[in-house]
């Protein structure tokens, strides 16, 4: 990838104002030295181990949060593999989440007008917390750098389903590198996210009025799209029927969808594996990660520019 590309690409990761996208989710493990081997198993490429640091109010010092992370980075969008490693607020609510179960705790949306949401917050009844400044250090080709962010977050609680988020993205070209753009099972671009709960309607209505986005559907079945992936809202008897498992708890942030830019690739590394997977249809298939990872990923055929993304047959 060309250096004016990979500009490109970093610079497309925050939507236009006014819009939202489906940024990053992050799995809260316990153990990265176990989490990390069995997504590299599945053909992820991890990000080295960081740190972050957080300013909890503008000028304010800089502290530790308590937290690491590393990250499988896609040319759209993140998956955050996130474990606690102090004694802090932030870690202790990672703990906290991960005895209910292990996986996907954390949805971020991606913003460039974290104000606009906090205010929209605000008037919908959530309560926002201050927004935060998050950082971490970065090796790149020139040296160590730091990635830094903006936050926007509610109340612990707030949102029954995890820790749900803004996420403004300052320094894109630090997080999205190339060594790190390429995977062996061929994934490249998040494109939904996959909840359940015993109210799919409710759910969906309450996240319409988080985002300010519409939500469809009907039944047991409802999504909402941004500008770029998409919400899934299902019930505990869909995803028993289509992931043949029993739901985690409820709610539950079940998994999400990868896009593959070569499906026969994926299919193949995936069917080498002593993980348990099986079709959705003609086109996409699953695979439950080991328990040290928790979740199902879907992985569906890359579409072509311009086409929706994230519509997995569940």
């Amino acid at each position: 990838m060309t250096p004016s590309a990979l500009a490109k690409l970093a610079a497309a990761q925050p939507p236009k104002p006014g819009q939202l996208n489906l940024d990053h989710l992050a799995h809260f493990v316990p153990h990265m030295e176990n989490a990390a081997p069995a997504l590299e198993k599945l053909g992820f490429t991890l990000t080295p181990f960081s740190a972050q640091s957080h300013r909890l109010e503008p000028g304010g010092p800089l502290l530790p949060a308590g937290t690491g992370n590393r990250c499988v980075m896609f040319k759209r969008g993140y998956i955050e593999c996130l474990t606690p490693t102090g004694d802090t607020p932030v870690a202790h609510q990672l703990r906290t989440a991960i005895q209910r179960y292990t996986g996907v705790h954390l949805i971020a949306f991606g913003t460039s007008a974290p104000d606009l949401d906090h205010a929209r917050l605000a008037r919908e009844g959530f309560t926002p917390l201050e927004p935060v400044a998050l950082q971490r250090q970065l090796n790149t080709p020139h040296g160590e750098d730091t990635a830094r962010f903006t936050v926007v977050r509610v109340p612990p609680g707030s949102m029954a389903e995890g820790r749900i988020q803004y996420c403004q993205h300052h320094t894109p070209e630090f997080v999205w590198q190339p060594q790190w753009l390429q995977h062996a099972n061929r994934a490249t671009a998040l494109t939904a996210v996959i909840l359940c709960m015993e109210n799919p309607g409710e759910a969906a209505a309450r996240y319409a009025r988080f985002t300010g986005l519409k939500a469809n559907g009907e039944g047991d079945r409802w999504h909402i799209d941004t500008a770029r992936g998409r919400l899934l809202f299902k019930s505990p008897a869909v995803v028993r029927r289509v992931f043949n498992v029993e739901p985690a708890t409820l709610p539950w942030i079940v998994g999400y969808a990868l896009a593959s830019n070569n499906m026969e690739v994926t299919r193949k590394h995936i069917a080498s594996l002593d993980f348990a997977h099986g079709a959705l249809d003609a086109e996409r298939f699953y695979v439950v990660p080991p328990a040290s990872v928790g979740g199902i990923i879907v992985f569906e055929p890359a579409k072509s520019a311009g086409l929706e993304f994230g519509t997995p047959a569940v």
